[in-house]
């Protein structure tokens, strides 16, 4: 049995973790860490990591940025695996990340979704063979609680198809003004409103056609499922470094 602490388990995110947790029976999650504990589940729930004096095989975290350090620190201080799901990590987290890989394993996707990381490998095979004759644009949409913009996945998806290009490109923001669209630009828009869980997609535009990759989440449970998926992953791992969901789905 893998037994799972749970960070942000509070949350609606951590909600859904624990109800899709139910489908995987070889599962258990041991514990919770939330800053705001509730006596919902039945499992104990922490209020700090230094609290927690339970064992456990890997940690989830589907919190905030902001806890980054101290569930790294705690993760190494008990040597075990750590799947970040959070996104919004200034360059001065993402190298705190690189620094531990080198201690402890450490599991982290802007998307925890099957579908996107899928859609993510196919990109790294097309855009080589379109980007001469097509514009590329990023649009992604979510609820109106998110917090950065844009999202994780579509910065995910613009890493990829710019590391996929043979030449120099640039990303844009949003469009505002009256200059032309450059040959080497890749359009990011955001949209935030309602409750959209998550939709992104890809639009290579075009003379004459245009070609969309497109996924929508419709519900959280895509992410709960690929977190669980993770858990599955990581919790024999003993080698440091940083996986990915490449590294889970064998791409």
């Amino acid at each position: 049995m893998i037994k799972v602490l749970l960070n942000g388990c509070s949350g609606k995110m951590g909600e859904v973790v624990v109800n899709a947790s139910k489908n995987f029976p070889n599962i258990e999650i041991v514990a919770g860490i939330d800053k705001f504990p509730t006596e919902k589940y039945n499992f104990k729930v922490f209020k700090n990591t230094s609290d927690v004096d339970i064992y456990y095989d890997v940690l989830i975290d589907f919190s905030r940025p902001e806890a980054l350090v101290d569930l790294l620190n705690f993760s190494v201080k008990n040597n075990k695996p750590i799947i970040l799901c959070s996104t919004g990590y200034s360059d001065e987290d993402l190298k705190l990340i690189k620094e531990k890989s080198n201690i402890i394993p450490i599991f982290k996707s802007a998307n925890m979704s099957l579908g996107i990381n899928l859609i993510n490998s196919l990109l790294k095979k097309i855009v080589p063979n379109l980007y001469e004759n097509y514009d590329i644009e990023i649009i992604e949409k979510h609820h109106n609680q998110k917090v950065d913009s844009p999202s994780g996945t579509a910065i995910l998806l613009a890493d990829t198809i710019k590391n996929s290009l043979p030449i120099e490109s640039k990303y844009v923001f949003g469009r505002d003004g009256f200059s032309k669209r450059e040959k080497n630009e890749i359009g990011i828009h955001a949209v935030r409103g309602g409750s959209i869980v998550g939709e992104h997609d890809i639009i290579f535009a075009g003379s004459g056609e245009i070609i969309e990759l497109s996924h929508t989440a419709l519900s959280r449970e895509v992410f709960a499922v690929g977190a669980l998926k993770a858990a599955e992953y990581m919790a024999d791992m003993f080698y440091p470094r940083i996986y990915n969901m490449e590294d889970l789905l064998g791409i």
